[in-house]
Parts: structure tokens; C-alpha cells; sequence
């Protein structure tokens, strides 16, 4: 952890009230350095569209900015992010409902490993995570946000709860059936 980071993390349990505008901007900057992969993660997740996912990410510390004032009130700045993040993502999915999704060559290009596996092999296995992910896709909404938010963001079911406004033993229901429904669609897939 970086001596930024440190300081944040210190600072959401100790200070109640920023003092300077260099604290809230050091603040701010440890947030970005440690948050912004994870909220990336998030909002593809969601939009399964690279610039999409980079816009919410902007979007989501732009908010922080506006709301700078409340960043005392925080208990759990990761928790809090994602939420943010997650309830962006959602909002641009609906409203992008009725335009067709299009294949992003940047998405393919991120996906691409190194030299030590071949194209073609880099290929099947994009091919492979486009097909789990548009199975997940079929699986119920609540299903899919708790599998999505723990299996891919690796959040504790308590984080998850708290995102999803619910309870922690709603959220391990949901992340068990979603599993069972997503074994079942991949046991149906191979055998047509």
C-alpha cells in the first residue's frame, strides 16, 4: 500500500472533517490509484464494452468530486465506489437497451494474451468467456448482480449486501442459485 493509500485509508477512520483542499485531493488521487481497475471490472461487468466501462469509471470519481463534502460520512470507500459504479452501469445499460451492441476490437485487444499462446488458441478462449458471459446474461437479474459483483469483483457477501440493499443470507441464495442456473444452462449448451 502506498503512503497515499495508507493515508486514506487512515483518514476515512480518523477525520471526520477535511481540513485543506489538499487533503480532499490526496484523498481523491489514493482513491483513483487503489479503486480504478476494480471499478473498470465493475462497470465491463456490466456493459461488456470497454469504453462504456472507462466512461462510468470517470464518471464515478467525477461524483466523488461533486460529492466531496460527504467523503467523512464514508465507512467503506471500496463498498461505496462500487455501488456507485454499479448503479452507473446499470442506468447506461438501460437507457443503450434498444441500440445492438457492437464488437469493440479494443476489447479484443485487451483480451489478447502475450506471444506464448497462439492466436488461435486466444481466440477459443474469447470466444469461450463471450459464451459464459452471455449465459450469465440469461440467469435472473438479482442472480446475475450477486454472481457478477462476487465471482468477478470478488466481493464478501457483507460488501454485496450492502451494494445490493439486501440482506447478506438474500445475497449467498442468490449467488447459490445463480450458480445452479449457470451450471444447468452450460450442461443444456453442450449437450444440443
Amino acid at each position: 500500500m502506498s503512503s497515499c493509500e495508507a493515508q486514506a485509508a487512515g483518514w476515512f477512520y480518523t477525520q471526520p472533517v477535511l481540513k485543506t483542499r489538499e487533503d480532499v485531493s490526496e484523498i481523491i488521487t489514493a482513491l483513483v490509484a487503489e479503486y480504478s481497475t476494480t471499478l473498470y471490472r465493475v462497470a465491463y461487468s456490466v456493459t461488456r464494452n470497454a469504453a462504456e466501462a472507462e466512461d462510468i469509471v470517470q464518471e464515478t470519481f467525477l461524483r466523488v468530486l461533486r460529492h466531496q463534502n460527504k467523503l467523512g460520512e464514508i465507512r467503506d470507500a471500496r463498498v461505496w465506489l462500487v455501488r456507485i459504479a454499479w448503479n452507473l452501469a446499470l442506468d447506461r445499460k438501460r437507457r443503450s437497451k434498444s441500440r445492438p451492441e457492437t464488437e469493440d476490437i479494443a476489447d479484443l485487444v485487451r483480451t489478447l494474451p502475450s506471444a506464448e499462446r497462439r492466436a488461435d488458441d486466444a481466440v477459443i478462449s474469447t470466444q469461450e468467456h463471450a459464451r459464459v458471459l452471455a449465459l450469465i446474461d440469461q440467469l435472473p437479474a438479482k442472480e446475475r448482480q450477486a454472481l457478477l459483483l462476487s465471482a468477478l469483483e470478488e466481493l464478501s457477501t457483507t460488501e454485496i449486501a450492502s451494494i445490493c440493499s439486501t440482506t447478506e443470507s438474500s445475497i449467498r441464495s442468490r449467488i447459490f442459485r445463480a450458480r445452479r442456473e449457470l451450471a444447468e444452462l452450460l450442461t443444456k449448451e453442450r449437450s444440443s
